[in-house]
């Protein structure tokens, strides 16, 4: 089930090179891509020349330098997008791997029925970042900043009625 989860570092940058905020949004995380693109939006409001930008709209050449400000968030976005990559790949293998070495000492101790169960909870100790990343529902993957599942709509008791 984690390979339906990793996502792939490449895609993501690749994404991000196309627009702002793409590759973040290839990863589910809507807040960080559109905050990405808001810096975008706001840094050329803010440092590039509106006649600049204009120049660029129009096709001519105009001076590359007005436009370095957009072109460094850019950058940053991407970077951004293939880290957030890199470590979901990273703790989603490393989750496989537990998961893999649990069931390797099952087998070894072949305790039957207890070993099973056992197993199931070793599992959940293992993975229990994981557990709250998933819908219990469908299994999905969940977006934490939602309280539904964005798959099979199922309502999230999250604790949010606490506060």
């Amino acid at each position: 089930m984690s390979s339906q989860r990793e996502k792939r570092p490449w895609l993501a940058a690749l994404l991000g090179t196309l627009a702002t905020g793409l590759g973040h949004l290839y990863l589910r995380r809507w807040r960080r891509g559109l905050g990405w693109f808001a810096a975008t939006v706001l840094t050329s409001v803010l440092f590039v020349p509106p006649e600049a930008a204009q120049t660029l709209l129009d096709g001519g050449g105009g001076d590359p330098m007005s436009l370095a400000p957009v072109l460094a968030v850019g950058i940053a976005s991407v970077a951004d997008a293939y880290v957030l990559a890199r470590r979901r790949q990273h703790r989603s293998a490393s989750v496989d791997r537990a998961a893999r070495s649990t069931d390797a000492d099952d087998h070894a101790h072949g305790d039957g029925e207890a070993s099973a169960a056992d197993s199931a909870a070793s599992v959940d100790a293992t993975g229990a970042s994981d557990t709250e990343e998933t819908c219990p529902q469908c299994g999905k993957e969940l977006d934490p900043d939602l309280d539904f599942c964005p798959w099979c709509t199922a309502r999230l008791d999250g604790g949010a009625d606490d506060d």
